[in-house]
């Protein structure tokens, strides 16, 4: 087997999850409580199990400042994703979010002295190109006025980027300290906007509702641990280039995931588009 086919089917894993992501995310909206509010609780249990299974981890994290980059980075990329799919269309704001090859090609090279050669412009074109004629909308408005889950969906894109350039920077660190690094992220930026918002009146604050939703927490905690561990396996041994592209396949994954559940409908563009990322994915995972 190629050596880098594992690392890859951890990030398409991970891609999976972030791409069906959106509906858990919307249950919880539904039943009254706020995204940003489900990314603090279930990222506070990911934190909590982490210290009690690897309490060195904290102290790494405390003495090392380069991994409080990654923390930024992926607190702002979990709360800018999971609130964006909850008040806007989930297809375009992965579109948006998927902007991240192109930050991940412009942060490489100083954060990570990558060379940018053809291949790699090869696939992130490929990637972006179906991106774009999957989710190009049947009647563009080019120059609307941008909305707030437009922007969260490119803000986090960037930060996406940075997460994944950060852990391959910091590739070397131990893999409790970067998984606690960034769910602490998620905890605390989160914890922060929620909080803000609550008390300015713009969300509501979360309420009792028995045992059933902090039970649907533990859970979506545990699977985002394992997912996260996965990103940190496979973009630790991948090129950013390579990670950037495979991780475009949410794509696929977001839009299908929509169809299934009757929030979109199948067309050619969503086929060719579709088959364009499939491809770069793959280009990426046996080059």
């Amino acid at each position: 087997m190629n050596p880098r086919a594992l690392p890859a089917l951890a990030l398409v894993f991970n891609a999976f999850t972030w791409g069906v992501s959106w509906w858990p995310f919307r249950q919880f909206q539904q039943a009254g409580l706020h995204a940003l509010w489900v990314t603090t609780f279930t990222f506070t249990v990911a934190v909590i199990g982490l210290l009690v299974a690897r309490p060195a981890a904290l102290r790494e994290l405390l003495r090392t400042p380069t991994m409080w980059v990654l923390m930024l980075a992926a607190g702002l990329t979990n709360a800018c994703f999971n609130w964006a799919v909850t008040i806007g269309d989930v297809v375009r704001v992965v579109l948006l979010f998927y902007l991240m090859p192109l930050w991940a090609v412009l942060l490489a090279r100083p954060l990570l002295g990558e060379r940018i050669g053809p291949r790699e412009l090869l696939r992130v074109a490929l990637a972006l190109a179906g991106a774009a004629v999957v989710l190009w909308p049947a009647e563009a408005e080019l120059l609307a006025p941008v909305g707030l889950a437009d922007a969260l969906a490119v803000i986090g894109g960037f930060t996406f980027a940075l997460n994944n350039v950060m852990l391959r920077r910091e590739a070397h660190r131990s893999q409790p300290g970067r998984a606690l690094a960034m769910f602490s992220g998620g905890v605390l930026v989160s914890l922060l906007l929620a909080a803000v918002q609550t008390h300015s009146g713009l969300i509501a604050a979360p309420s009792a509702q028995g045992w059933v939703w902090p039970l649907a927490v533990a859970g979506l905690a545990a699977w985002f641990v394992v997912s996260n561990l996965a990103l940190q396996y496979g973009a630790a041994r991948l090129r950013s280039h390579t990670t950037a592209v495979i991780m475009i396949s949410e794509v696929v994954f977001a839009a299908f995931s929509a169809l299934l559940l009757g929030a979109g409908t199948l067309s050619p563009a969503l086929a060719v588009g579709g088959a364009l990322i499939v491809t770069a994915a793959l280009l990426a995972a046996i080059d």
